[in-house]
């Protein structure tokens, strides 16, 4: 049981190890799930790649040195990648037209179409799984989720 009138250092000190926990906890659950859910949606993709297309779809196209500092890899990592996406149809590289000696890298409809696929798979999983929260409590989970993504995010470009 938590002592609630703990403050200073060692309060502060104990959420963070909360915290810790429950990350930890999250991703441990996190791909438990992925592996046990049974719909062939969630499997149509690999992570990777549904990260891929998800910031395509979202920002357009994209060189690897740009997509590669989006997503906080080694260029190496993305362009292995982004080369299984092509080898599968899911995208195609186009010259680059602020410079005409590289590529850019856009989704395919097949791409777009997977990734669709496996978003409303999620959607309705976390759905299912949030059933008994109100509404209220989704939002500032969703809230919470995305201050910390930003945080993380913003951690690793000082590096």
């Amino acid at each position: 049981m938590r002592d609630d009138h703990t403050t200073g250092p060692a309060q502060d000190e104990a959420t963070l190890g909360r915290i810790e926990t429950e990350i930890a906890l999250l991703m441990r659950l996190g791909e438990a799930t992925r592996r046990a859910t049974g719909t062939a949606e969630h499997r149509v993709l690999d992570r990777a790649a549904y990260v891929i297309l998800r910031h395509l779809d979202s920002v357009g196209p994209q060189n690897v040195s740009a997509l590669a500092a989006r997503l906080n890899l080694d260029g190496s990592t993305v362009t292995r990648q982004v080369s299984a996406l092509q080898r599968d149809g899911l995208i195609v590289r186009t010259p680059d037209p602020a410079d005409g000696r590289g590529t850019v890298i856009s989704p395919t409809q097949a791409g777009l179409q997977r990734m669709a696929a496996v978003q409303a798979a999620r959607t309705r999983l976390y759905g299912d799984i949030l059933a008994g929260w109100t509404a209220g409590d989704r939002d500032t989970l969703a809230e919470l989720l995305h201050r910390l993504n930003g945080a993380l995010e913003s951690r690793n470009r000082r590096r």
